[in-house]
């Protein structure tokens, strides 16, 4: 497996895959290029889902997120990106992606992104401002 960005998401299969359960990804490094200014913007993902048939690896997920960091995105672009991404390789019954944006000009962003649509609510209340 490869040690740099990588936009390859590896999924393996789900060891329980008749039982619903919550898998919970937070990942407090991301970063990215604001396309207006050029400027590093930084993030927490959180990525919550209920697997269905697959999981994922978490070196590949770790290097997909890592891939963004050269890449100019608006916060609300790349959310949904990495939430497209997620459900087109792993087929969860549900995710949902938030992104928690660090304070740029003042002004702090959170995005959230779910699968299937309408939304049936994930607990969210774990996640760091």
């Amino acid at each position: 497996m490869p040690t740099e960005p990588s936009k390859d998401l590896v999924a393996i299969a789900n060891p329980h895959p008749d039982r619903d359960y919550e898998v919970e990804c937070v990942c407090p490094e991301f970063t990215c290029v604001c396309p207006m200014t050029g400027q590093p913007d930084f993030a927490t993902f959180t990525i919550t889902y209920v697997p269905g048939p697959k999981i994922v690896e978490l070196k590949s997920l770790k290097l997909y997120l890592w891939s963004f960091r050269e890449e100019g995105h608006f916060h609300e672009d790349v959310t949904n990106r990495v939430l497209d991404d997620l459900v087109a390789t792993l087929e969860p019954r549900q995710m949902s992606v938030i992104s928690v944006w660090t304070v740029r000009g003042g002004i702090t962003t959170t995005v959230r992104a779910s699968f299937p649509h309408p939304f049936r609510q994930i607990d969210t209340r774990r996640v760091v401002d």
